[in-house]
């Protein structure tokens, strides 16, 4: 069983979303299940709603998952554990209070009796006994008589249980402490780690959000996270081909950086390949040609948010060159008015004819009536495409 065991306290980063990944991927390859644990202990820092943020990632990226957990739902649970292990003298309770409940026990305490402990009116919290050098005393319950994170985890591995953990190596330092509280309560089964590096991200690359409304593709994130720091036979690829290959155990442990240009290479590639109805769903239309015209665009734009603002600049509404007013009325007219073209080099020889225009002053104006901008893409390229909207695009 593999688990995979967000945070609700901010935004999905790519470091949370690469783990999770490689929860999937791995689980698949074993024939496991993998469940998802949101632990929203954290009462303070939990922020409503993002919860079904996480779920609705999750299942655009195509991570399905066997069972859903709350932490919280525990919380009575990690309680009787934290009894159990207090009777069974494993645990003790401590009034050494720091403003870090992490920090060691500085006094006696492990060694009172139970009335020095009943008959003393402090406030308190619950430390594991001291296990070796790997382990030090540390805190399971908090004085508000809620678990801590490491304690929480622990306990919930057992209960549902998670025999395989992948996460991120800033974790690494807590595994003993959970192997010691499991040990400690008597639960033998072998879990097994894997710490993977996290990515070197700048602020503002960090968020898995930010990058979808940039224009950043699920499967193009994917593919590039999956990359980072893992030998892979081919450069793009999907998540179904990744399962064929990838392979946990070959994760480099230095820290990759997170190359944002990458990144837009990848999704430029992913651009490419994806079926064109798709494409132009995705970028707001609903047409096969538009898609193949967007694709167009993948030498000069490499997110889909690019690519629709030059694709919707097509059709939106055009402003008069005011330097040949009249010229450009009149050839605003005989576009409206043209009789259907197969070629856009017939397209072109009817508005020069009817027009009477020529070089300049004709390629200009029709470039603006047909893009709206003054440079751009060979018209000879746009036009297969756009000529059945030309109505909608010349106003």
């Amino acid at each position: 069983m593999y688990r995979f065991s967000p945070s609700p306290t901010g935004d999905m980063s790519v470091n949370d979303l690469r783990v999770a990944l490689l929860n999937s991927i791995c689980a698949k390859q074993a024939g496991e299940s993998l469940i998802v644990r949101i632990e929203d202990g954290d009462r303070a820092r939990t922020i409503e709603g993002k919860d079904q943020e996480i779920l609705e990632m999750l299942e655009l990226f195509g991570i399905s998952y066997s069972q859903l957990y709350y932490q919280s739902n525990n919380f009575k649970y990690h309680l009787q554990f934290a009894s159990t292990l207090l009777d069974t003298k494993k645990a003790f309770i401590c009034f050494c209070l720091h403003e870090n409940e992490e920090s060691p026990c500085i006094g006696t305490c492990e060694h009172l009796s139970p009335d020095e402990v009943l008959n003393t009116p402090k406030p308190f919290v619950i430390r594991m006994k001291k296990l070796d050098t790997t382990c030090d005393s540390f805190v399971i319950m908090r004085t508000d008589k809620y678990p801590t994170y490491t304690f929480a985890c622990a306990c919930d591995d057992m209960l549902q249980g998670v025999t395989t953990i992948i996460r991120e190596n800033e974790q690494e330092p807590t595994a003993p402490k959970e192997e010691h509280i499991r040990k400690s309560i008597g639960y033998d089964q072998a879990m097994h780690y894997t710490h993977v590096p996290s990515l070197l991200c700048q602020k503002d690359e960090s968020a898995v959000k930010r990058l979808l409304d940039q224009g950043f593709m699920p499967e193009a994130i994917m593919n590039y996270l999956l990359l980072l720091s893992n030998p892979a036979p081919t450069e793009i690829f999907t998540l179904e081909e990744a399962i064929a290959w990838f392979d946990i155990k070959t994760i480099s442990q230095s820290p990759a950086p997170f190359d944002i240009d990458k990144l837009r290479f990848i999704n430029r590639e992913h651009i490419k390949r994806i079926p064109d109805m798709e494409l132009s769903k995705r970028i707001g239309y609903a047409c096969e040609n538009i898609g193949k015209l967007a694709k167009l665009y993948t030498e000069e734009a490499s997110t889909t948010y690019e690519i629709k603002q030059k694709v919707d600049a097509l059709f939106a509404k055009k402003a008069l060159d005011t330097t040949f007013e009249k010229e450009s009325k009149l050839l605003q007219e005989l576009i409206l008015n043209a009789p259907y073209c197969a070629s856009f080099d017939a397209f072109k020889a009817y508005l020069a004819e009817k027009s009477g225009l020529e070089d300049e002053p004709f390629l200009k104006l029709l470039r603006l009536w047909l893009t709206g901008a003054d440079t751009g893409l060979d018209l000879a390229l746009l036009y297969p495409f756009i000529k059945n909207y030309l109505k909608e695009i010349v106003r």
